[in-house]
């Protein structure tokens, strides 16, 4: 088995990155959802994911009662 050298690449800067920004949150638990880049496209920000995951979920109780 090769072993890979493991080097930072040159495009990456982390030098404006703060040490554990998110760990408070991820302790807590989080729900990480990765939108293909054709349904990215038609959101602006994960506000409008969850306005229009909400008025799915609505429609989708909606038929589920009337069914």
């Amino acid at each position: 088995m090769k072993k890979h050298k493991k080097e930072m690449l040159s495009e990456y800067d982390f030098s404006k990155g703060i040490r554990g920004k998110y760990a408070k949150r991820y302790s807590q638990g989080t729900n990480l959802v990765m939108l293909s880049s054709d349904v990215q496209k038609a959101f602006q920000d994960s506000e409008s994911v969850n306005e229009i995951l909400r008025v799915i979920l609505k429609i989708a109780q909606r038929k589920k009662i009337a069914a």
